[in-house]
């Protein structure tokens, strides 16, 4: 007798399962990588990616490159949130990342494809990251100061490795230095949203400056703006949440009055109520008033009679920003406004950067709080140096945290692979196998660093084992010279952060694709129904 056929899912759901289904997703994340493996290291290309709603975004950064590139396939994605969680955390090694991944699982295929239980190569993927993370730590340098001055060097150094892979690598001592002054002018928590970064077109990148305190964009101004000062020495700040303009009525609002006299009232009361606020700011001493909410043309022309300056509709991350660097309060009301809720700083000043005024606050009591302006010449560079810039200040802000660090250019890698190899050779069974498989994928990155620069890999992966079986543990690819140099000596240095976050995460990422047996794709809403046809007596 036929057995009924049992059905268990909508009719168009694909499911696919076993071994063909996972050495899928390990092809799905070999292509990924083959995508992004060119933009490693200081002689990487760059991506041209233009999204659905046509703008176009020039970037090497893998985590800006993984987000913008719309990934569909469900094993891949895998790739990206670790891509993004790199970025989170140190804010610098998201194409090293993705590229161990991919190549962990590249170098295991052969094993699935050979029969080998996936537990088995997971467990043995565990193993070789605690052994890995334990030779980062016995081989980290935690450095020693003598004074400030060596600190900072130390900082600008851990920035300009960063700094070495992206499109402004030619301003690198330039940027490194910013991005080291901005992190150090932070409080001990290190907040990322007090540094402030802003792009003006025009000039050169060496134009950029840092500014100790607050600066943004001149606000929207009504007439009267061109007769206030701009420029106060130590003036008082008033930081308010409150409309000072005349409010058009709500198009259902409904007020009854019988004479001329009545109406008159009404009027009046709406304009003392301004003034009255008005008044309040001005008795408070205030010299710069500052407000979330429009400021009026009224009101605007009262400041300047009164040399006041004044400007509405501040953006609430900079108002914010203003009141850390500047002290003082947000008050939502006039009533009491006096020295304890204003702000202070020693000079402030509207002045004219590129095309764009900048109203900029210095001198700040609390300078708790920094702004970068960019120049360069075009809005895709401009960009591109502010994540250049964002990954250089989550080096140092990392850094500053914990001060260990190791050589980079590849020399941490292949000192873990030869620690592995070694290891592989004294354990017995199908994880030896393995965990020599580890070995041979963390070579992914200084062959990589080779392949982008032009160079022959081979050769020098060669020179670089030699180099590490005779207990050189710095040595890595020197890209000026097309050789072999101790980055420990050369200056290339990493924070032992970034390369355990990254071992940890890649291996994370294959030990997930590999544990997957089975992916069930439910149809998409109406798909899985089949289209009516026409039936009979139906019309065409």
């Amino acid at each position: 007798m036929m057995r009924p056929p049992i059905l268990l899912l909508k009719e168009g759901t694909e499911d696919s399962q076993g071994k063909s289904q996972l050495l899928s997703n390990i092809t799905a994340c070999q292509a990924v990588v083959e995508a992004i493996r060119t933009t490693l290291g200081p002689r990487g290309m760059d991506k041209l990616i233009v999204d659905s709603r046509g703008t176009a975004t020039i970037s090497n950064d893998g985590a800006t490159i993984m987000k913008i590139s719309d990934i569909i396939h469900p094993a891949a994605k895998i790739l990206v949130d670790i891509a993004k969680s790199q970025d989170a955390e140190v804010g610098d090694g998201t194409t090293s990342v993705v590229l161990l991944a991919g190549e962990f699982l590249k170098q295991v295929k052969p094993y699935v494809e050979e029969g080998v239980h996936p537990r088995i190569i997971i467990k043995a993927l565990r193993k070789g990251l605690k052994i890995a993370q334990d030779r980062i730590d016995q081989i980290a340098y935690k450095m020693k100061f003598n004074n400030d001055e060596e600190y900072r060097t130390f900082l600008q150094k851990c920035a300009a490795t960063a700094l070495n892979s992206k499109l402004i690598h030619q301003e690198k001592d330039f940027f490194s230095k910013i991005a080291v002054d901005a992190v150090l002018l932070l409080d001990e928590l290190l907040p990322l949203n007090m540094i402030g970064i802003k792009k003006v077109q025009g000039g050169g990148l060496q134009d950029s400056q840092l500014i100790t305190g607050v600066s943004f964009k001149k606000t929207f101004s009504y007439a009267g703006f061109e007769m206030q000062p701009k420029h106060y020495k130590s003036p008082k700040i008033a930081l308010l949440n409150i409309e000072l303009e005349l409010k058009a009525e709500r198009s259902n609002a409904e007020v009854r009055v019988n004479t001329v006299e009545e109406f008159q009232k009404v009027v009046d009361t709406e304009w003392n109520i301004l003034y009255e606020k008005l008044e309040h700011i001005y008795k408070s001493g205030a010299q710069v008033v500052l407000s979330k909410l429009p400021i009026g043309d009224v009101a605007t022309q009262y400041f300047a009679d009164r040399d006041m300056f004044c400007a509405g509709r501040v953006v609430d991350e900079d108002l914010k920003r203003t009141m850390k660097a500047c002290g003082g309060v947000i008050v939502a009301t006039t009533y009491d406004l006096n020295d304890s809720v204003l702000g202070k700083c020693e000079y402030f000043e509207e002045k004219q950067i590129g095309g764009d005024r900048f109203n900029i606050f210095s001198g700040c009591p609390n300078a708790k709080a920094c702004t970068i302006i960019l120049r360069g010449g075009g809005e895709h560079l401009l960009d591109e140096t502010e994540r250049s810039l964002h990954d250089a200040i989550m080096i140092v802000r990392r850094t500053v945290k914990n001060d260990s660090i190791v050589a980079g250019g590849g020399a941490i890698e292949m000192e873990l692979s030869k620690v592995l190899r070694d290891y592989s050779r004294s354990i017995a069974g199908k994880e030896q196998l393995i965990v020599a498989a580890i070995a041979k994928s963390l070579e992914i990155i200084p062959r990589q660093l080779c392949d982008n620069a032009g160079f022959d890999a081979t050769n020098i992966l060669n020179k670089l084992r030699q180099k590490h079986a005779q207990g050189g543990e710095a040595f890595g690819v020197d890209i000026n010279r097309e050789h072999v140099v101790d980055n420990f000596e050369n200056c290339v240095w990493e924070p032992v952060i970034i390369k355990k976050n990254a071992l940890a995460a890649a291996i994370e990422a294959a030990c997930l694709v590999l544990s997957v047996d089975q992916t069930i794709k439910n149809p998409k809403s109406g798909g899985g129904e089949e289209q009516q046809g026409r039936g009979r007596g139906r019309p065409m």
